[in-house]
């Protein structure tokens, strides 16, 4: 189906994107997305890539121009990380609430401050309620090949909504991994030409993010809420076709040994490879322990979920990023809205690791699987945030 390559996980992205085809692509630089737009001027630049790469003063303008590219009928790119998509943001709700399909890497990085140009999740909660799609990725593979299932669910006219890709900084996007690269006879069939319902033409003038009053504003977004959920069967229609021409199939909610566990650990991201093996382990000691991995997290699977967790006793929930001032992290918190109502809910015990780039050991997975006790210690633990 494709020919397999050891590349740097960035430049794999930008492959990806070079096969897409896309018309626009403007970013700023900032690590460590860099190399993939880095990669992408060096496609353009000798030609193996038609586009126009647009060169800005910052993250701000860059996604400015992505939205006016995209609303003239342009398949646009960009890419950021951590300040650079807090300088962006200003705009990522605009791009959404215009039903403007373009796709965003997000290579996670820390939010300052203090200073870091390591990883975690704090930069995407920090836009979870943007309105866009927004999914995880935890390999090589996986960060190529949502590429060209973003755009597939993205620029469906029943969705029109731009999509996230999140790859964690430096854990996946400056490591070497085997990636297979589909031929683009393939790509080609299953992304074709990009087809935009509206543009912006001065011979066809229509008006984009007008004015709302109050009477209009809830109802705007009550519309964009319904169309972000109404997406779910778009993105499981990309992946089920995705799988025909590549044979991997991805889902919202991905299951590792969790039918009929007891416990069930909830990761996202490539600290769900670790996890694994913590797994692994465990299951060899005899513990009923399993993983899900959530990809998906806009719109959020509540019903796959809710039924990878049925008849589970308790769930262990990492974060990769702080709520300051709530009762859990991003991610628990969401899950505990999700188990609402459940009967037999599962205790739920949350962790904060990994913060900042600190390393997260299968050690460390094992400790976080073991039952709450005194003698466990993280800086950030909250059991029974039920």
């Amino acid at each position: 189906m494709g020919k397999t390559r050891g590349m740097e996980v960035s430049i794999a992205a930008a492959e990806a994107v070079k096969q897409a085809d896309v018309d626009v692509i403007s970013a700023y630089p900032i690590t460590p997305q860099t190399h993939i737009v880095e990669k992408l001027s060096e496609f353009v630049a000798n030609g193996q890539l038609e586009a126009e790469y647009v060169t800005v003063e910052s993250e701000h303008s860059a996604m400015s121009l992505c939205i006016g590219s995209q609303a003239a009928g342009a398949r646009t790119f960009t890419s950021t990380s951590s300040q650079g998509l807090a300088l962006m943001s200003e705009l990522v709700p605009i791009a959404s609430a215009l039903r403007l399909p373009m796709v965003i890497y997000l290579v996670n990085r820390s939010l300052s401050a203090p200073l870091s140009i390591w990883n975690d999740h704090s930069d995407v909660m920090s836009i979870r309620d943007s309105g866009c799609i927004q999914l995880f990725v935890k390999d090589g593979q996986e960060v190529y090949d949502h590429l060209f299932i973003a755009y597939r669910a993205a620029e469906k006219q029943e969705v029109l909504l731009p999509v996230i890709v999140n790859l964690d900084g430096f854990l996946l996007s400056h490591t070497f991994e085997p990636v297979e690269v589909m031929e683009e006879e393939r790509i080609r069939q299953y992304l074709p030409p990009y087809r935009p319902l509206y543009t912006l033409n001065p011979d066809k003038p229509i008006t984009m993010g007008a004015f709302a009053p109050p009477s209009l504003f809830t109802e705007a977004k009550k519309a964009h809420d319904e169309t972000l959920k109404a997406s779910h069967p778009y993105l499981e229609k990309a992946w089920e076709e995705w799988a025909v021409i590549s044979g991997r199939r991805y889902r919202p909610v991905e299951e590792f040994n969790a039918r009929g566990a007891e416990t069930i650990m909830i990761t996202m991201g490539s600290l769900s490879e670790t996890a694994r093996e913590g797994v692994k382990i465990l299951r060899e000691k005899g513990q009923n322990i399993g993983l899900l991995e959530l990809r998906q997290w806009r719109p959020f699977p509540q019903e796959e979920f809710r039924q990878g967790v049925k008849g589970v006793r308790r769930l262990v929930v990492i974060d990769r990023a702080v709520s300051p001032g709530s009762t859990g992290g991003p991610v628990a918190s969401e899950i505990c809205s999700a188990l609402y109502g459940m009967e037999d809910q599962p205790s739920l015990e949350n962790y904060v690791a990994g913060l900042g780039g600190r390393d997260v050991t299968v050690e460390d997975f094992l400790n976080m699987a073991a039952p709450p006790s005194r003698e466990k210690k993280y800086a950030f633990s909250i059991h029974g945030a039920r």
